[in-house]
């Protein structure tokens, strides 16, 4: 990691701040780096479980014929497709 040069500010309530105090001084850390800490494992966890996903063996064949199988025509799918939305709609 590099030089810390940016900053996010947060505003909590007391209670929060008393348990982030508690928690941190637990775990033997600042409050900083225990809320940093926190927040970007949970921003890591996020992001991979959008891009990265694990498959067994087993797992793995039964996705893999999944994908090998021939397209087929679902009833009604098309014209779903086709129908406007939400985000068809102007503002």
């Amino acid at each position: 990691m590099g030089a810390k040069e940016e900053r996010i500010n947060l505003r909590v309530d007391a209670e929060t701040k008393r348990l982030l105090e508690n928690a941190s001084e637990a775990a033997g850390d600042t409050v900083s780096s225990f809320v940093l800490g926190a927040a970007t494992t949970a921003a890591r966890e996020l992001l991979a479980d959008r891009t990265v996903f694990r498959l067994d063996e087993e797992q793995w064949q039964a996705f893999d014929a999944a994908l090998s199988r021939e397209s087929r025509d679902v009833p009604g799918l098309a014209e779903l497709m086709r129908a406007p939305t939400i985000l068809d709609e102007g503002p």
